[in-house]
């Protein structure tokens, strides 16, 4: 058994971590806040766009005159996974659930006679996969909203994945991020952002063909407003990773205070009773030597 002296410095030592492990909690849910309101904002102008160039495409599906983000390269060859993680841990699971699921669809494709190649966001997923993976690296971005998303962030990230796709580089991209749900929940989300996916019905059920002309023709409108849907689809996955990431942030910080208090109370339970027994031996050891005297 520990001595008093290793059990008070071992009780201190963890009251030290109790209280940076409160104080992240209190920055995290701060941060979370401002995360999660930016977030939710972003989501109905992301949806509606995507709903509205659905609605475009339908008109040029299959055509020869569709641009290349809709139309894609013809193949199924090459897919670009765009892993967003974090630059920092103490989050729990939040990077461990993004790189199981890109290692998980990595093999996949591999097992289909497909190539995988990835786009890292964050020093945690480079990190995490490097040592399997570095092989497939294309580009890794680091300090990615450090000082809170911003879109032109998002923008150079984009058009860095445009310019590899106009260069034959891949056929398909695919974003993988957590989509925020809740302060204890989040979605791991998949999101083919390249060629455009068809919604299943969309014009049928809205009349499109039949009710809407567009000027400029749909040629002009999406070679204008899908390189910009690519740039809000990963500025909207940059928003929700980063108010997952505080979320998860938040309730491990809350875990780790609540078990070093836990750890406390048993350290000083222990302390106590050691205190307690030395104190009853050297008692005794008092008594023993007054009734040899």
């Amino acid at each position: 058994m520990a001595n008093l002296k290793e059990l008070r410095v071992r009780i201190n030592s963890v009251k030290s971590t109790r209280k940076i492990t409160a104080a992240m909690k209190m920055v995290a849910a701060s941060k979370s806040r401002r995360a999660q309101m930016a977030a939710m904002a972003a989501r109905p102008y992301s949806s509606r766009m995507e709903r509205m160039l659905g609605a475009l495409a339908q008109a040029l599906a299959g055509q020869a005159s569709a641009p290349a983000l809709l139309a894609g390269t013809g193949a199924d060859k090459t897919h670009l996974l765009v892993a967003v993680t974090s630059d920092r841990g103490l989050c729990g699971g939040f990077n461990g659930n993004v790189v199981r699921a890109v290692r998980t669809r990595i093999r996949e494709l591999e097992a289909q006679g497909k190539t995988a190649k990835l786009l890292i966001i964050g020093r945690k997923g480079r990190d995490q996969l490097k040592r399997e993976f570095a092989p497939l690296y294309v580009e890794v971005f680091d300090n990615i909203g450090r000082k809170g998303v911003v879109y032109g962030e998002a923008v150079h990230i984009a058009e860095t994945i445009r310019a590899r796709f106009t260069d034959g580089q891949f056929d398909v991209c695919t974003l993988v991020y957590n989509r925020f749900k809740s302060i204890i929940s989040q979605e791991l989300t998949f999101q083919q952002v390249i060629p455009f996916p068809l919604p299943q019905g969309e014009a049928e059920e809205t009349g499109v063909k039949a009710m809407t002309e567009f000027e400029p023709s749909e040629e002009a409108i999406l070679d204008e407003l899908l390189p910009r849907n690519l740039a809000v689809q990963l500025f909207r996955a940059l928003l929700e990773s980063a108010a997952s990431e505080q979320g998860a942030r938040m309730a491990a910080m809350d875990n780790a205070t609540r078990n070093a208090g836990d750890m406390i109370n048993r350290l000083t339970i222990v302390y106590n009773r050691s205190r307690q027994s030395q104190i009853t031996k050297e008692l005794i050891e008092i008594i023993s030597g007054a009734e040899a005297l």
